[in-house]
């Protein structure tokens, strides 16, 4: 979302300036190389139908077919709509990063900056990094997940703007996901399936052929998710304990021999993705009394959620800020 609206304003003539608190780009649009094996652990593969989502998609060099190709388990995925007839899916070879990857050319971008305090300047914001820098603009957006939104915009001074989305947001919420990469021999057996959405289980979200998207793999790569209620309750265990508990559970899907993988790398997500039963129809956009522009983007600001919800958003965001530029 933070991306496609830097993009929008970046093509029309005006600076864009990116903070990001991590060490790298796509926040949950993640992807993680292990061995030169790149493996997703996000959303597994990016999906749509809007013609404008589907053709930025496309802009992408390295796009690979259509993936998932085969699904099992009538279990309900985390997008339902992912899996509709009329929606396109792809996955890239190189992960789905390649999209944030390609969004981020050309832009003036900060990693590794975190902005922990904002307040209203004379003719903008001023926000303060986590060193104690100083950065102002003239317009804020912020694309970040909607408890991290909260936090922010508690540092601004009372009043009916920032009152106001705050109890808009307080309508919404994330959850949480528990997610596990498991690596095994290439001789490892291969199931008829991509992605197993198994029914009648009380952990798991899914479980993934990962290296099925990839070139010549050098691991059988599996990913696990855990559902919500499940991951919020163990989210503050320790990683050994509930990675044990998702192989477990995964084993009948694959195998005895799932219990003993090469590797495994355990991620928590702590605000994974939107609740299903949260969105709104566009991005928000609040004006303070000196004419200071606050835009709040992301997947809950768009009809749908996932990756195509959030990507709307921010072009939408950008459209609003250069329709009603100051003259």
């Amino acid at each position: 979302a933070g991306l496609q609206c830097a993009a929008g304003l970046h093509g029309a003539g005006r600076q864009a300036l990116v903070l990001d608190r991590a060490r790298g780009l796509g926040g949950r649009c993640a992807t993680r190389r292990f061995q030169g094996q790149p493996v997703d652990f996000g959303p597994l593969f990016l999906h749509g139908h809007h013609p404008a989502f589907l053709a930025a998609l496309a802009e992408v060099g390295g796009g690979g077919p259509r993936w998932p190709r085969a699904v099992e388990g009538r279990g309900v995925p985390c997008q339902p709509g992912a899996l509709d007839p009329e929606t396109r899916r792809m996955a890239f070879p190189d992960g789905v990063k390649a999209f944030p990857r390609h969004l981020a050319a050309g832009l003036d971008i900060r990693l590794e900056t975190e902005v922990t305090r904002l307040a209203l300047a004379e003719e903008g914001f001023s926000l303060t990094t986590a060193d104690g820098a100083q950065v102002r603009c003239r317009d804020l957006v912020l694309a970040l997940a909607l408890e991290e939104t909260r936090k922010l915009l508690r540092s601004l001074p009372d009043g009916p703007e920032a009152a106001g989305v705050q109890a808009l947001l307080d309508l919404f919420s994330s959850v949480p996901c528990l997610a596990l990469i498991a690596a095994y021999p290439l001789e490892a057996p291969v199931p008829p399936w991509d992605i197993l959405y198994p029914e009648g289980s009380d952990v798991l979200q899914l479980v993934a052929q990962d290296s099925a998207k990839r070139i010549e793999p050098l691991f059988r790569v599996y990913v696990i998710q855990a559902r919500p209620r499940w991951s919020r309750e163990r989210l503050e265990t320790p990683p050994e304990q509930w990675s044990a508990d998702l192989l477990a559970e995964a084993a009948p899907f694959l195998g005895d021999w799932a219990g003993t993988p090469l590797w495994t790398y355990a991620h928590r997500w702590r605000h994974a993705r939107v609740d299903a039963a949260s969105e709104l129809a566009q991005p928000v956009q609040i004006t303070f009394p000196h004419g200071q522009r606050l835009s709040l983007v992301g997947d809950v600001f768009s009809p749908g959620g996932g990756v195509q919800a959030a990507w709307l958003s921010g072009t939408r965001a950008a459209e609003r800020l250069l329709q009603k530029e100051h003259v």
